[in-house]
């Protein structure tokens, strides 16, 4: 028994948002089911499909899939009506031929705009019921857009209202878990610069980084469609994801310089000042992202500039010694990206500095 107290606390620890959307799918499905049949709709079903559709992750995901499935809806409906009672029909061959006309043309602007795809399925639905249950087309479509509106308002209020979940405090951890993946990015690629690794090892890195942009680029639009709904109050999305977007081409850099391990007299000199780097650089990433989950303060880059200050001064005295001539040209093309690319590393932390102070709870 105290072992899966455990684990339920553990699940209600670490899923909270997942638990919070499945009790939203629940009460939003059964609300919507309520509702339909209070008002003795034709077809309930769909009232609690739509609700299953629109109850999303974050409000403003929800205010986006509400306004596509209903504007999707009302077009297909209309559609869908006109064809079935401006065209009569009296055989299978000829009905074959109106779904033929109702889905080619929606299905085509389904294909360029995907968000209009639930337009095809309500035309062919106001096609088709009425051969089936013998109603009036128009009525069709009526019904077809009550019960839709139902599912969608429902699961929009309960999107509202029960354990609502915002896309701009979702951005806060989305973006504190890209930048973990940063820096344990950064660590691996200096890491290689004395060993080397192939194409494999690197897209391995750096894929994970890729994924959690593209949920971060997500997370922002869905925040920024609540800001302008007043839904929610907050910074701009955008400095956040544009700093974490800059940081993580600087990691596509460095890695472009690790798929040669640096030659044996390079690594000598420059293994401490590389491990300082290292060291400070993933240690204010990690710092960051910490601070964006509990609204605090950025930490102070003061070691990052030293570290770095550190290193460059080694590089110079390598070059006043001659240790950089004769060596190879892709060589000493990597040798001096790296320094180029670590400086504009620290520019873009820097920014990163500014923007999780703009983010946090603590006036500047």
């Amino acid at each position: 028994m105290t072992a899966l107290l455990n684990l339920l606390t553990t699940l209600i620890q670490t899923r909270k948002a997942q638990l919070a959307l499945a009790f939203r799918v629940t009460v939003g499905a059964a609300g919507a089911y309520a509702i339909a049949a209070a008002l003795h709709l034709r077809l309930p079903l769909w009232a609690v499909l739509t609700s299953l559709i629109v109850t999303q992750m974050s409000v403003g995901r929800s205010l986006k899939a509400t306004r596509d499935y209903m504007f999707s809806t009302v077009g297909g409906a209309i559609y869908g009506g006109a064809i079935a009672v401006l065209i009569p029909y009296s055989g299978e061959l000829e009905l074959l031929g109106l779904l033929v006309l109702a889905v080619a043309p929606l299905a085509f602007i389904a294909a360029i705009n995907p968000s209009r795809n639930a337009a095809t399925v309500t035309a062919v639905i106001v096609l088709l019921v009425p051969t089936l249950s013998h109603v009036d087309p128009f009525a069709s479509a009526v019904d077809r857009v009550m019960e839709v509106a139902v599912g969608a308002f429902t699961g929009l209020l309960v999107s509202f209202f029960v354990l609502p979940s915002r896309a701009h405090n979702q951005i806060r951890i989305s973006a504190a878990r890209t930048l973990e993946l940063i820096a344990a990015a950064f660590r691996e690629l200096l890491a290689g610069l004395t060993r080397g690794l192939d194409n494999d090892a690197l897209h391995q890195i750096q894929d994970g980084i890729g994924k959690a942009l593209v949920e971060l680029n997500a997370l922002g639009a869905e925040a920024e469609r609540e800001r302008a709904a007043r839904l929610s109050r907050g910074p701009d999305t955008g400095p956040l994801l544009r700093t974490t977007l800059r940081l993580r081409h600087d990691v596509v850099m460095i890695g472009r310089g690790c798929t040669a391990p640096l030659p044996a007299d390079l690594q000598t000199r420059l293994a401490r000042p590389l491990a300082d780097v290292s060291d400070t650089f993933v240690a204010y990433l990690r710092s960051s992202a910490a601070a964006l989950r509990t609204r605090a303060t950025a930490p102070v880059a003061a070691p990052v500039d030293a570290a770095l200050y550190r290193y460059a001064t080694e590089v110079a005295a390598m070059r006043s010694e001659g240790l950089t001539r004769g060596l190879p040209g892709d060589v000493i093309e990597h040798f001096f990206a790296l320094g180029f690319v670590l400086e504009q590393m620290r520019q873009n932390l820097r920014d990163l500095e500014r923007t999780v102070t703009e983010w946090s709870d603590v006036p500047p």
